[in-house]
């Protein structure tokens, strides 16, 4: 079905051209596909490619290295508009600009001028490997190990839920490098083709079942050093400084994935008649409509809100969390309400409401569950850490 622009303050003509391509792109190559795709459990690396070309992979990212140099204000948007259609690319584009984080803010200039290219390109596609089964939300409790060896290290261990596991060209590994829980883990970049790096199968999974998510498993993984990034130690904070950026894109993800539950339940009740009329003009239908619609321009304020804090190079991290809460219970109130709207048809595959309905599940669950969310707002809260008012923060970061 397609999906009606939705009205937007964009900061500049760039940024409203840029939105354009991505739903004409989104239209074209990601909408007439994604059902099929899911249906068969098909991994489409060949889409990330097509937004790698167009320059959708690297807008975050810092033009020297070749990205766009977009702010996370035009960046979120976009990637609203991406999962609007199709919600695994969605958080597939989250993840590689999630598993680039590192070696943009951390490596150096060789490192980013011999590897970033590619990545923001397209070309390379990239995991992050940080979870493990017994550790949960708990990253200081890792337990893979990379051992010096010479002029490297060698890998040991398993890192569980890894999204593109199996599909991706690269790796971005956070591993234990001393027994220190706070700074004893460090940071590399491992290629998809070294020896001993192997994917399990597939996990098999209620939704975003097109995106491919394995348990990594590191058998002795030999890397040069020359791919640590940072210094030793330095994994850690790291790490939580990318999962705070992270954040933004997966609630980026379940707001577009709610505006499209949204979009086709308006058009279904348009059409779908009972008692002589159309079912939106049943006011318990368009009620609950509604409040649907108002539950994703409150959560896409709220995304907005804490892109701008971002960009405005202000603390963000509490704002990260809230948006991720926001947002994430938002697509799953939206999409089980657009199954209601449907009625029976909307509990058969025949629509794909009920295949929202499933995706927006997991996005309470990663990036930090909903839990680790309200945790990380109320310790934030308890340090008397609030900052300046959304409000007075500018599109413009001013």
């Amino acid at each position: 079905m397609s999906h009606a622009p939705v009205s937007r303050l964009l900061p500049t003509e760039e940024a409203a051209e840029l939105l354009e391509l991505t739903r004409a792109i989104a239209d074209k190559a990601l909408a007439p596909r994604a059902a099929e795709d899911e249906s068969a459990e098909r991994f489409p690396r060949d889409v990330f490619r097509t937004l790698g070309r167009a320059g959708l992979l690297g807008l975050p990212f810092p033009e020297r290295w070749g990205g766009a140099g977009m702010p996370y204000e035009v960046y979120v948007q976009v990637l609203e508009e991406i999962s609007a259609r199709w919600a695994s690319v969605g958080v597939g584009v989250s993840v590689h600009a999630l598993s680039c984080f590192a070696l943009t803010h951390h490596g150096t200039d060789d490192q980013r001028g011999r590897w970033l290219p590619d990545m923001l390109g397209g070309e390379l596609l990239g995991a992050y490997c940080l979870s493990e089964s017994h550790a949960g939300s708990d990253p200081a409790a890792m337990r893979t190990r990379a051992v010096r060896d010479g002029d490297g290290y060698v890998l040991r261990g398993e890192k569980a839920w890894t999204t593109h596991g199996g599909h991706a060209d690269f790796y971005t590994v956070m591993a234990r490098t001393s027994d220190d829980r706070s700074h004893g883990i460090s940071c590399f970049l491992v290629p998809a083709d070294a020896p001993g790096l192997s994917a399990d199968p597939p996990e098999r999974k209620m939704g975003l079942t097109a995106q491919a998510t394995a348990t990594m498993r590191f058998d002795d993984v030999r890397i040069l050093a020359e791919r640590r990034i940072g210094t030793e130690g330095q994994g850690l904070p790291m790490a939580l400084a990318g999962l705070d950026a992270g954040r933004l894109g997966i609630a980026a993800v379940a707001v577009g994935l709610a505006q499209g539950a949204l979009d086709d339940a308006v058009a279904y009740a348009k059409e779908r008649e009972s008692f002589g009329r159309p079912i939106i003009g049943h006011q318990g239908l368009a009620f609950l409509l509604a409040d649907m619609d108002a539950a994703v321009e409150s959560a896409r304020a709220t995304l907005l809100a804490a892109a701008r804090r971002k960009d405005a190079g202000l603390p963000y991290s509490r704002q990260a969390s809230i948006a991720k809460l926001v947002a994430t219970e938002a697509a799953m109130r939206v999409t089980t309400d657009a199954v209601q709207v449907f009625g029976g048809a909307g509990y058969t595959r025949d629509f794909p409401v009920e295949r929202y309905m499933r995706e927006a599940k997991v996005m309470q669950i990663f990036e930090g569950t909903n839990q680790i969310q309200r945790l990380v707002i109320s310790r934030e809260l308890a340090r008397g850490r609030r900052g300046p008012a959304a409000h007075l923060i500018t599109p413009e970061g001013n």
